[in-house]
Parts: structure tokens; C-alpha cells; sequence
């Protein structure tokens, strides 16, 4: 190969390597507006009335204003690590207080797992077969109804609602189990 060749299929490479980065850089930039456009000041506030609504889940139907059993609601992002490793609490939990606690976890981005397409039905159902999620998961919430009212500082935002449908616990981020534990004997009371 001579110094000619040697050249041009040098510059092909590095412009070919400028141009895999700038649009990394561009849709990893997408993802970050998507989610720094969230909803994050949602009208939900501890000791409050719980805001009503109502969606198709995994596990049928869900309506919090009959709803007869105290609620452990999460809004989720499915590309969010933070919330896939909150699903090994939430099980945890769902095995503990399932028969006495309402669980739903509602998907509150546009954005998908893949951190760059926009979230569908699919992406929502692959989420819980690869985290391996055992709790009631929101039918895909393409308006980001549930997230306009709960949704707080960030994914996952986890609140619970007591039987008289209060607020009785609102956090965000990864939340141990201890925390969430007493935060549902509280509720249960």
C-alpha cells in the first residue's frame, strides 16, 4: 500500500469514527432531555389525598379510587438502572405484603430501555421479563398521566397511599427495603 492509500483510508477511518461519535453523542443527548424533561415536580404531596387514576396493568385493571387495600404505587423508567435494581426490592416486598397491598408500578418516560427509541407496550413487557418483575406493571402510559401526578425528583418515585387514600410515604430513587417495609406497616395500620 503506498503512502497515498495509506492516506485516504486514514482519513475515511477517522471521519468514519467522528461521525459514529457525534451521533452517539446525539442520541445519548436524547435521552438525557427526555429524561431531565420528566415531570418532576408532580402535584403529590405527603399527607394529602392521593391523586385518582386508573390503568390496564399485567394483573387486569387497576382504579386507586376502589382500590380497598392500601397502595404501593412506583413510577419507573424502563432504561432507569435505579429502577431496575428497585425490582428486586419490590418483589421482595410484593412477596411480603402482596395478599394486603396493592402493588403497581406505572411506566412514567417516553423514552425506551434502549435509551433512545420511544417506549412502547414492547419495551414496558421486556422490562419485566428481564428484571423479572412479579408485581403489577402498567399497560405503557404513552401521556405520562400517572407520572404528571406522582412523579417526584426522579425515577423511580415511590409512594404509598394508606386505606383512607392519603399519601402516607413519597421518596424517589432506590429505597431499601426496611424503608419501604415500615412504610407499609404504617399504611396497614
Amino acid at each position: 500500500m503506498n503512502k497515498r492509500t495509506l492516506a485516504v483510508v486514514s482519513a475515511i477511518v477517522l471521519v468514519a469514527i467522528v461521525a459514529g461519535g457525534l451521533l452517539y453523542a446525539k442520541l445519548h443527548q436524547t435521552q438525557l432531555q427526555n429524561a431531565s424533561s420528566a415531570p418532576v415536580n408532580a402535584s403529590a404531596e405527603m399527607g394529602q389525598k392521593a391523586p385518582e387514576f386508573s390503568i390496564a396493568t399485567t394483573a387486569g385493571p387497576f382504579d386507586v379510587a376502589t382500590a380497598t387495600k392500601p397502595i404501593l404505587l412506583e413510577i419507573f423508567a424502563t432504561w432507569c438502572p435505579h429502577c431496575q435494581r428497585e425490582t428486586a426490592v419490590l418483589n421482595k416486598l410484593f412477596a411480603a405484603y402482596g395478599s394486603r397491598v396493592s402493588f403497581v408500578a406505572v411506566p412514567g418516560s417516553t423514552t425506551a430501555m434502549d435509551g433512545t427509541s420511544p417506549e412502547s407496550q414492547f419495551d414496558v413487557l421486556n422490562f419485566q421479563l428481564r428484571f423479572g418483575v412479579k408485581y403489577p406493571i402498567g399497560l405503557y402510559d404513552p401521556n405520562l398521566s400517572v407520572a404528571k401526578l406522582y412523579l417526584k425528583g426522579g425515577y423511580p418515585t415511590i409512594a404509598v397511599i394508606d386505606r383512607n387514600k392519603t399519601i402516607s410515604y413519597l421518596n424517589s430513587g432506590e429505597v431499601p427495603y426496611q424503608e419501604l417495609a415500615a412504610a407499609l406497616n404504617q399504611a396497614l395500620r
